[in-house]
């Protein structure tokens, strides 16, 4: 039931016939601060829109908040209108009207979640690991972000094409081709083939990175010299008779010793790698040319060589089965898994193309799309022909559009692939692609306690897989705690359940714009806003319903009104009627998080009706077979926000 909705479209004409000729984005403006107060003793919505108004229209805040408050029809919808401070509006709905409306959400399957007017179809891009390695913590953000988003979306009506966007082509194979044929460990290609092929990959990039330190430490040591020299020149200068001019020269300063402890930073970076062990300098010293040697071994991939084709078609199975396995352990489905290697044979005639209409350019041997707005431009195809991941991103536009009619596409991406979005879009939109939304859904780095990124104690980036273990294996030492009787199948199941959960909820409950530090205590924590504590409070509502033998069915076709002899009767009752609200305000800004903050304060406000208004000792039939629909309609609502964000639910734990 959308009572934000219904609020905002009664206040949206005064509104517009307070500001006359003001467009639609300055009226929604407005409207945006239409929100639920976050004290109820202020009532159940604020509008605060009175204090933004107050310059434009050189009234008193309250003046206009009082004008507002006249205009707007609210007598069948509030049982109180009040004004407060300088021109707050406070509104409390009334009781009947909450009534009504929640016994339609009891009836309804969907929750009264209403379904969109105007479906649109949604491509989400999303998790899209090189297949060559083993899939690790950083993969974790962008799958359970983009599955929720995609579960969100079809649930109120849109039409949903989830895409793995595999990278299983480019310069990752041709590191791992060339290190096969000169590095490989048959037997232990035969016993774990995808963990030898990621130590072949690991193995040719510390030695292309051995020389790469080489040839950059003397131009790194270069460079701290000269920023030295200036440092030393600007300090000996007497700035002291100009404040301004001692302004600049502190700020020059202070630029140049942070330049100068990066250079720092990389010459020590560069050193430790130079000082690498015997085998790997013996190693180097004899594939001097390995950078090239690489880059030729991707090219003759590309062009279609034989061997090295072979051994593309050799490696990739047993790549796809090992993510495979992962995504089957996350329950993580998508409706295709196109990756790089399926666009190979587009690009040419892409290239040629935008270079036929003066999208692309010729510069320096390589074509190049000039975009407004940004200093480089966008390479299509570099000086000796290779394709790179821009020109396949053009490719799948076009083949999204075409083929699949996207009104919309979501790329769920790390923030740090910003820019390349954000050429990508321009270029699509120059190419002539401009009526289909195209949007980076970037997120932040998951952190250890270190505040660095997340890695082993070894420095390595730590594995999904391994990721996922741990969090299984805390979670059933927690379930054999607290139900030291069950039986082992029913222990191993809870563990999975609640491990897997708790290690997506970590994730979904953040900003996806911030860094977060990962934990597996405070994830599993059976208090606080985490999956765990969730899961536990709706096995508690199961619980009650299961001890006083309630029909859920029955309790959803039943027309008694529901009774709020208590406060936090009429408060959790507000809080299930927003769950449409939040659903809504999580596709304007793809932000799940604050479908989980919802879903936690479901929970903390259950847990206060719990202890403040008994079910199975009420007052009265009447008053019991409300709180028992209240209990049911919380279950449901629990259930599907955790099925919406990609958690099971247990009914007993």
């Amino acid at each position: 039931m959308k009572l934000l909705t219904e609020i905002k479209a009664r206040f949206k004409p005064a509104l517009e016939a307070l500001l006359e000729g003001a467009n639609a984005a300055e009226i929604d403006a407005l409207l945006s601060m239409v929100r639920p107060t976050q004290d109820d003793k202020f009532g159940d919505y604020q509008v605060n829109c009175a204090m933004a108004l107050a310059k434009k229209l050189g009234s008193a805040p309250r003046d206009i908040a009082t004008a507002l408050v006249e205009q707007v029809k609210l007598d069948d919808l509030c049982e109180k209108v009040e004004l407060a401070g300088p021109g707050f509006i406070n509104l409390t709905i009334k009781d009947m009207w909450l009534k009504g409306a929640l016994s339609k959400v009891i009836a309804d399957t969907n929750l009264a979640v209403e379904q969109v007017a105007d479906p649109r179809t949604v491509v989400i891009d999303l998790s899209s690991p090189n297949v060559a390695k083993p899939m690790h913590v950083g993969h974790i953000r962008s799958t359970v972000i983009g599955d929720a988003l995609a579960k969100i979306h079809r649930f109120i009506g849109h039409k949903v094409i989830t895409d793995n966007h595999l990278g299983d082509w480019g310069t990752q194979f041709g590191m791992i081709i060339y290190g096969y044929k000169h590095f490989v460990d048959e037997q232990a290609y035969q016993q774990n083939p995808v963990q030898e092929l990621s130590r072949l990959y690991k193995y040719v990039r510390v030695i292309v990175d051995y020389h790469g330190a080489a040839k950059a430490l003397p131009e790194a040591q270069e460079l701290k010299q000269k920023q030295l020299g200036a440092l030393e020149k600007i300090q000996a200068q007497d700035h002291t008779d100009d404040k301004a001019k001692l302004k600049k020269v502190k700020k020059d300063i202070q630029r140049l010793k942070e330049k100068i402890a990066l250079q720092d930073e990389l010459i020590v970076g560069f050193t430790k790698t130079l000082n690498s062990d015997a085998e790997i300098q013996a190693v180097a010293a004899q594939h001097p040319t390995i950078a090239n040697d690489v880059l030729v071994e991707t090219a003759k991939l590309h062009e279609g060589d034989k061997e090295n084709r072979e051994l593309w078609d050799k490696f990739l199975p047993h790549c796809l089965d090992d993510i495979q396995r992962i995504y089957d352990r996350l329950n993580i489905e998508f409706d295709y898994v196109l990756g790089e290697s399926f666009y190979q044979d587009k690009l040419a005639s892409i290239v040629e193309e935008l270079t036929n209409k003066e999208i692309a350019t010729e510069s320096d041997g390589a074509m190049c799309v000039f975009l407004d707005g940004f200093e480089a431009p966008m390479i299509i195809r570099k000086k000796g022909g290779a394709f790179l991941y821009s020109t396949t991103d053009l490719a799948t536009i076009r083949h999204r559009v075409e083929e699949w009619k996207a009104d919309t596409m979501l790329y769920v991406v790390d923030h740090r692939q910003g820019d390349h979005f954000d050429k990508l879009f321009a270029a699509s939109e120059k190419w002539g692609y401009t009526d289909v939304e195209l949007t980076h859904v970037s997120y932040g780095t998951v952190m250890g306690d270190d505040g660095k990124p997340f890695k082993t104690r070894a420095g390595d980036t730590v594995g999904l897989e391994g990721l996922i273990d741990e969090a299984e294996s805390r979670a059933l030492a927690v379930a054999k705690e607290q139900n030291p009787n069950l039986e082992e199948d029913r222990q191993k199941e809870i563990g999975r359940v609640v491990g897997l959960g708790a290690l997506k909820y970590a994730d979904l409950s953040q900003n996806r714009n911030s860094d977060y530090k990962f934990s597996y205590d405070k994830m599993l924590a059976l208090k606080g806003n985490t999956a765990t504590y969730l899961q536990y409070a709706n096995a508690r509502v199961h619980g009650i319903l299961r001890k006083l033998d309630t029909d859920v069915e029955k309790l959803r076709s039943s027309t008694d009104d529901i009774i709020f002899s208590e406060a936090v009767e009429r408060q959790l009752a507000m809080q299930l009627l927003r769950f449409d609200e939040t659903i809504n305000e999580v596709l304007a800004e793809y932000r799940p998080n604050l479908l989980c903050n919802y879903l936690f304060d479901l929970a903390q406000l259950f847990a206060r009706f719990f202890d403040q208004c008994s079910v199975r000792d009420a007052a009265s039939s009447e008053i019991q077979l409300s709180r028992l629909q209240l209990c049911g309609l919380t279950s449901r609502t629990l259930t599907c926000g955790l099925e919406l964000l990609g958690i099971e639910s247990l009914e007993r734990i």
